[in-house]
């Protein structure tokens, strides 16, 4: 595990000492290719050093999360180009990989808590930093109002986890029995609105708004994850409490999920409808982590990792718009089919993959999600029946109306899109799709 960070860490000063973009950048695609060769095919902890060390589930949030940071450096080349303090920002991005990789391979609870934590400084300095409107700042103040106020109890949490078992180290926790109801409702709120759960979502669209594309690139593609794993390795301490009260988050998230749905349908903003339907998938993620069993916890595993290249990619889209037009309303941006016509084959790619369609990795997931749920009350084949269809109807409504009909007069030129945006899109599209041949890897 260190030989990763350690060459992570080495590439810090690479930022600051000169203009090394281009190095960084592909430095960064070859520690994902080092680590995905890396892959073990055992469930077992492995890679273990002082405190670090990889399972099943955080080998494949740490690929994740190498893979959108070095495509977040190939989508940003406009900051490059305009000698926007590209040097701070390629370190922002190393710093935001470090926690995160930190975050995913933690063996204790508290220094996934501080990683966890700690991955909000650079997100935070990314959307005041590059972001596009003055009200980046609001964004940025609901973003760590939100994220600090559900965290702080859950600090406390673990000093009592730490007091009653004298361990924080993941193997080595017990179920805690009938302890309190306070106990599991502070150690599951801090990531569910991470996640982020219905009700509790309002900083995530305000957010992405006003982050720039690396920014939100990051935040749907691994930062939401960030609280899905923080669930998966909790419930170890909570799953008799958890029997008593997860049918409580799982109503909520799928119904919640229903009426996400409805709000993307009358959202004009395409990075805000993009938002929104980011809380929609996680909201199955969550409801598939709170069946506690082995389809539903796979399945989300699978799920964040297909919603992750995704949604990011869609990012990605709607920001190639941006870049020609200067405006995301998809009022203006309609017909560009007519203006970047082999885009609209990019555009149908990805949005096919966000309503689950095969081959993508978010059919596999939702499919074992569906069962997990469905095993847990075939009840809740109502609301996700509509989670569903909602899911191809809001992908459909932003497909159509972005790229048919007549595209806007006002347009006084656009450019049909560079060989570094076709590759950027392919690098998402290629891994989601060529994954789901590789199945088994999630359901071992």
């Amino acid at each position: 595990m260190l030989k990763y960070l350690f060459m992570l860490i080495f590439m810090t000063p690479l930022c600051l000492i000169g203009n090394f973009w281009w190095l960084v950048h592909s430095l960064m695609f070859v520690v994902s290719f080092f680590f995905m060769i890396g892959v073990y095919s055992y469930s077992d902890l492995n890679m273990i050093s002082w405190f670090f060390g990889v399972d099943y589930f955080s080998f494949g949030l740490i690929l994740l999360s190498f893979w959108v940071c070095s495509l977040m450096i190939t989508a940003s080349s406009s900051i490059y180009l305009s000698s926007y303090h590209s040097s701070i920002f390629v370190f922002i991005v190393l710093f935001l990989m470090i926690m995160l990789y930190c975050s995913f391979s933690s063996l204790s609870l508290l220094s996934f808590y501080i990683f966890f934590e700690a991955s909000l400084i650079p997100t935070l300095l990314l959307i005041l930093g590059w972001g596009y409107q003055p009200e980046r700042l609001q964004a940025g103040i609901y973003l760590i109002f939100y994220t600090l106020v559900a965290s702080l109890p859950l600090l406390l949490v673990l000093f009592k986890v730490y007091d009653c078992s004298h361990t924080l180290y993941f193997p080595l926790l017990s179920d805690f029995g009938s302890f309190y109801f306070l106990f599991y409702l502070f150690i599951v709120l801090a990531f569910l609105i991470k996640m982020p759960m219905f009700l509790v979502h309002l900083w995530l669209p305000k957010a992405h708004v006003e982050a720039p594309i690396s920014g939100s690139m990051i935040l749907a593609g691994v930062l939401l994850k960030l609280g899905g794993y923080g669930i998966f390795r909790v419930m170890k301490i909570i799953s008799f409490l958890g029997l008593s009260f997860n049918y409580f988050w799982l109503a909520l998230g799928l119904s919640g999920g229903v009426v996400v749905s409805f709000i993307c349908f009358r959202q004009v903003d395409l990075k805000s409808l993009i938002a929104y339907s980011s809380v929609a998938h996680m909201s199955m993620v969550i409801g598939g982590l709170m069946t506690m069993n082995w389809w539903g916890c796979m399945g989300s595993l699978c799920l964040m990792i297909g919603h992750g290249l995704c949604s990011s990619g869609m990012f990605c889209l709607s920001n190639i718009i941006y870049e020609r037009l200067g405006s995301r309303s998809l009022l203006i941006n309609k017909g560009m089919i007519n203006l970047m016509p082999s885009m609209a084959l990019w555009w149908f790619l990805l949005s096919s993959s966000n309503m689950a369609a095969p081959p993508s990795l978010n059919l596999l997931g939702e499919l074992s999600l569906l069962n997990s749920i469905i095993s847990w009350s075939s009840l809740s084949f109502l609301t996700l029946m509509f989670l569903s269809f909602f899911s191809a109807v809001y992908t459909l409504y932003m497909y159509s109306y972005s790229q048919h009909g007549s595209y806007y007069g006002g347009v006084y030129t656009c450019s049909l899109g560079y060989i570094r945006e076709y590759h950027l899109l392919l690098l998402h599209w290629l891994p989601l799709n060529i994954l789901c041949l590789k199945g088994e890897y999630f359901f071992f």
